[in-house]
C-alpha cells in the first residue's frame, strides 16, 4: 500500500479519537512520533498536554470540571536510555518500568512483553482501544500495538503488534476509533502508511489544522536528530 496523505485523511474523519504517528522524516535525518487527542465529552475536551523534561503528561485544563481522571490523566510520552514511548493511556507506565528493570535487554521485547498484560481500557459500550507505539534509537525501528475488543466483547481481547524498518519520509498512523458513530467503532485492519515532511512545522501545522475543529483537544509532534540526539517538540493545545 503506498503513502496516503494524513491531512486529507484526516480531514475526512471528523473523529479519529487519539492517534499515533511513527517513522521517519523526509530527509532520513530525524525520527518522527506525533500524538493528538480528541474529545466529545466535558471531561475529554478538559485536558491540555504539558511537557515534563523531555516526557509529557495530561493536565485538566480546569480542575473544576474534571469527573473521572482514571482514563485521561496520563503519561502519553516517557523518553529511555535509547527511545521514546508513547501511547494513548497509563500503559506508558506499564512498558516504561519494564524497560528500566531490564536496561540490559531490547527494548522492543520488553513492548511486547508489557503490553501482553493490558488490555483495551474499561468504558463500555466503547472498550476504547489501547494504543501504543515506541522507537529504539539503536536500530531505528519502530513498534505500534493495539488492543482492542473482539466486536465490542469485554470477554474477548485482541493484542496485535506491528515491527517497522525506517524508511525516509515513511510513517503509520494508528487511531483508536475508526470513524464518528454510536458508539463510536473501533480502528480496524494494520496501521496506515502515511508521508513524512522532513521539517517538523510542516507537519505539526498540517496535522493540527486537519483535525476537526470542534473535536480535537490536544498535539505533539517530536523529531529526534538521530546523529546528535537533539529533539525538537511542539506542543498544541486547544484550551490555552
Amino acid at each position: 500500500m503506498k503513502p496516503i496523505n494524513i491531512f486529507e485523511d484526516l480531514k475526512g474523519n471528523t473523529y479519529p479519537g487519539r492517534g499515533i504517528v511513527i517513522g521517519r522524516s523526509e530527509d532520513g535525518r530525524h525520527a518522527v512520533t506525533a500524538y493528538f487527542i480528541m474529545g466529545r465529552s466535558v471531561n475529554s475536551r478538559n485536558r491540555i498536554f504539558v511537557a515534563e523534561g523531555e516526557n509529557m503528561r495530561t493536565q485538566a485544563h480546569d480542575p473544576a470540571l474534571l469527573t473521572d481522571p482514571s482514563l485521561v490523566i496520563y503519561y502519553p510520552v516517557r523518553t529511555f536510555d535509547g527511545g521514546i514511548i508513547v501511547t494513548n493511556g497509563d500503559q506508558t507506565d506499564t512498558i516504561y518500568n519494564l524497560i528500566c528493570s531490564h536496561p540490559e535487554c531490547v527494548a522492543p521485547g520488553y513492548f511486547v512483553r508489557a503490553l501482553l498484560t493490558r488490555t483495551f481500557e474499561p468504558d463500555p459500550p466503547l472498550y476504547t482501544p489501547r494504543i501504543s507505539g515506541i522507537i529504539d534509537y539503536k536500530d531505528g525501528g519502530y513498534w505500534l500495538s493495539i488492543l482492542k475488543s473482539t466486536d465490542g466483547d469485554p470477554a474477548a481481547a485482541q493484542r496485535q503488534f506491528f515491527s517497522y524498518e525506517p524508511m525516509p519520509g515513511l510513517g503509520h498512523f494508528i487511531h483508536t476509533y475508526k470513524c464518528d458513530g454510536d458508539p463510536v467503532p473501533s480502528f480496524e485492519g494494520e496501521p496506515k502508511p502515511v508521508s513524512i515532511p522532513g521539517d517538523i512545522d510542516t507537519f505539526t501545522n498540517g496535522l493540527w489544522e486537519s483535525l476537526n475543529e470542534d473535536n480535537k483537544v490536544s498535539l505533539f509532534v517530536r523529531y529526534i536528530d538521530l546523529e546528535s540526539g537533539e529533539a525538537e517538540t511542539r506542543i498544541i493545545n486547544k484550551n490555552k
